[in-house]
């Protein structure tokens, strides 16, 4: 079991360890930003237009997202039992593998395999990154937590920066691929030798030393934290619904430039980020914001619902940027997670794979009801997405009183 220490002599391991969150917030955008080149690359039909059909790219993207549902049923309990290094080492190594499979592929199957490994390496990141620095950063769980959310958006804003470069020095589109791969394998060299929260050795011989797996069986799940569990897929279905929907809603109310509403969106994200990680925990607690944003996300799409303008579209895009996808997810990981102490990795994952199956039948279901309430789709998908979003305020309001009860 590793002991979880607060030492400075830490924190440049921890700063190495949310680098690989930079390359997720890369590695989920990067074949959306070359979608035609990798269209051609991987052998797509064209179109009556010229273009290439890029579906192809869209459903290897989404392969990610299932990587990563099943890289979470094993990364925790093995950052738990092995160690939070290997696992952490074993994401960054992904992250890689993902980069040059997508060069090196030449048709979909193999870039859905590689975009599966991706995914993988999320899964492994979140089961060994996110409870070591939660260790080193003692008594500052939540801003741990959120911290990997403001380096995803770096990430992402990145992107661009580094893509136009690319293309200004008439640099072929797979250079990336081939410079992320080389950071990705710095930080793996770094994970392994640089000091990580010790671990002490178990005493087998103790018939009073529960063994790891006699651990994982005895976890007792209280009603907060099977809420809490639930919110992954309740809060993550909020803003992915949004991200995936949005541009629809804006063209509904009437924008010209609907694209500008994810800009909002991602100032909104960087906002709360920063305000969150300055006054979690210090002035405010971390279960009580969890009641917060998601109710100022459901007051927001409530408004939506009824005002029908460009205006309050693009203030909306702002508002669930901050309240929904700035850092909820993280803090709910971090509450959990200070309920299992010993198996911070295993119960990491579970929100995780709460999380991935949120994205997929929240985006699913969204569509759907998109298609079936035509013209009025969007309407009803915001309808949706309050319904939704409502489920995570009464969670986060049980979790609440039942702490009131507790203390």
């Amino acid at each position: 079991m590793e002991i979880i220490q607060n030492h400075k002599r830490l924190y440049p391991t921890a700063i190495v360890l949310y680098l690989n969150y930079l390359v997720l917030g890369v590695a989920a955008s990067i074949l959306g930003q070359y979608k035609q080149e990798f269209a051609a690359q991987w052998g797509a039909a064209t179109l009556a237009n010229g273009a290439f059909d890029a579906s192809g790219v869209v459903w290897v993207s989404a392969s990610l997202g299932l990587g990563c549902l099943i890289g979470s049923f094993v990364s925790g309990p093995l950052s738990d039992k092995i160690g939070r290094r290997i696992v952490s080492a074993v994401g960054s190594i992904c992250y890689a593998v993902f980069f040059l499979g997508m060069v090196f592929s030449t048709n979909l199957q193999a870039a859905y395999v590689f975009g599966l490994i991706g995914g993988i390496a999320n899964a492994f990141s979140n089961g060994g990154v996110m409870p070591a620095v939660m260790e080193i950063f003692v008594g500052k769980t939540a801003v741990a937590s959120i911290l990997t959310k403001l380096f995803v958006a770096i990430g992402q804003f990145i992107l661009p920066l580094l893509i136009l470069f690319v293309a200004s020095n008439h640099m072929p589109y797979t250079t990336l691929f081939y410079v992320f791969p080389v950071l990705c394998a710095v930080l793996t060299i770094l994970t392994f030798v640089m000091p990580f929260p010790a671990m002490t050795a178990t005493d087998k011989s103790s018939k009073d030393q529960p063994s790891f797996w006699q651990e994982i069986k005895a976890i007792h799940f209280t009603p907060s934290s099977i809420a809490l569990i639930i919110m992954g897929f309740t809060t993550t279905a909020t803003f992915q619904i949004w991200v995936n929907c949005n541009q629809e809603f804006g063209r509904w109310v009437g924008m010209e430039n609907p694209a500008i509403i994810q800009s909002y969106y991602s100032v909104g994200i960087v906002a709360a980020v920063l305000l969150t990680a300055a006054v979690v925990d210090k002035y405010i607690k971390s279960i009580r914001l969890l009641l917060l944003y998601p109710a100022i996300a459901l007051t927001m799409l409530i408004v939506l619902l009824f005002v029908h303008h460009p205006l309050i579209a693009i203030i909306g895009g702002f508002v669930l940027g901050y309240s929904a996808a700035g850092g909820v997810l993280q803090l709910v990981t971090a509450v959990v997670s200070d309920l299992f102490p010993h198996l911070k990795g295993t119960i990491i994952s579970v929100v995780m794979v709460m999380s991935s199956i949120g994205t997929w039948v929240g985006v699913s279901a969204a569509g759907s009801i998109a298609s079936m309430g035509g013209n009025d789709g969007p309407e009803y998908v915001i309808l949706f997405n309050s319904a939704v979003t409502l489920m995570s305020v009464l969670l986060a309001l049980f979790v609440n009183i039942s702490s009131k009860r507790h203390v």
